[in-house]
């Protein structure tokens, strides 16, 4: 009995093991079918390594425009990203240190309109920016657009972060005479960092990955976006599918690398939450 504990641990660490091999197959198979030929794709059984190794993402980012949709993208995602930290942040403040019956509405409402899809968001926003002239620079308005619904998401998960900061360091340093600004800057936003980046991080993902608004708002292939662009390779009749695997794989790449640059903070965020 006393080996027990050790073999349930061994066992949990087995299936641990597993479902993440599981998870990250379908990753693995994206790489490994980057560079087969296009007979070895469909070749059965199949080949879980290249036999005759094939250079399509060289291809891909010569023969297309995946560079230009991979920097409209990236050029999207900071946008929307800077946007919804810059007016994000401060509201999660605000909703976190005061509670009243107007607070609480507002959180209601925040939190009903992460509800609404960006389908059903489209028209009407395609209607407004068309009326202002915002369709002249479509980029910008995709932008606005992303910005828009991920701004209530960020608020919320920045909400929790500064729910986990003690309002007593806040008000010691109101007592010490510095102002309810500088008490925020100096304080509390450096102890909510941890969730801040992690909010951000999700912001930039999603803004990173939009397909919705970049497909309606955007008319001019040279501004597309990276995930519109993969539309080049499926056809009515036939589909590139080392081409579309090759041009996944260079624009997946850059997610990971997020990840992993950032992967000690975004661990520490979510198991310590915003204090240290």
């Amino acid at each position: 009995m006393k080996g027990f504990p050790m073999q349930r641990r061994h066992f949990l660490t087995l299936v641990g093991i597993a479902l993440t091999a599981l998870y990250l197959f379908p990753l693995f198979w994206m790489y490994v079918t980057a560079f087969k030929s296009g007979s070895e794709i469909f070749r059965y059984p199949p080949t879980f390594w290249p036999q005759d190794p094939q250079w399509n993402i060289g291809r891909v980012l010569s023969g297309t425009r995946l560079p230009l949709y991979v920097g409209n993208s990236l050029l999207i995602a900071c946008g929307a990203t800077a946007i919804v930290v810059t007016l994000g942040t401060g509201c999660a403040y605000v909703l976190a240190r005061w509670r009243n019956l107007w607070i609480d509405a507002a959180l209601f409402a925040i939190l009903m309109m992460q509800v609404l899809p960006p389908s059903l968001m489209v028209t009407p926003l395609f209607v407004m920016f068309s009326q202002i002239g915002l369709l002249d620079t479509p980029r910008l308005s995709v932008v606005l657009a992303q910005a828009a619904k991920m701004l209530p998401l960020y608020i919320v998960l920045c909400r929790a972060s500064f729910v986990q900061v003690p309002r007593d360091l806040e008000e010691a340093a109101l007592v010490d005479g510095a102002s309810r600004p500088r008490a925020y800057l100096g304080i509390v936003l450096p102890l909510a960092r941890n969730g801040i980046l992690i909010a951000s991080v999700l912001v930039f993902l999603q803004s990173f990955g939009e397909y919705v608004y970049a497909r309606s708002l955007i008319a001019k292939d040279e501004y597309q976006t990276a995930t519109v662009g993969l539309q080049a390779f499926m056809g009515p009749n036939a589909n590139d599918w080392t081409a579309v695997m090759a041009y996944a794989t260079v624009y997946v790449t850059p997610v990971l690398l997020v990840f992993v640059l950032l992967q000690r903070r975004i661990v520490s965020g979510l198991t310590a939450g915003a204090l240290k």
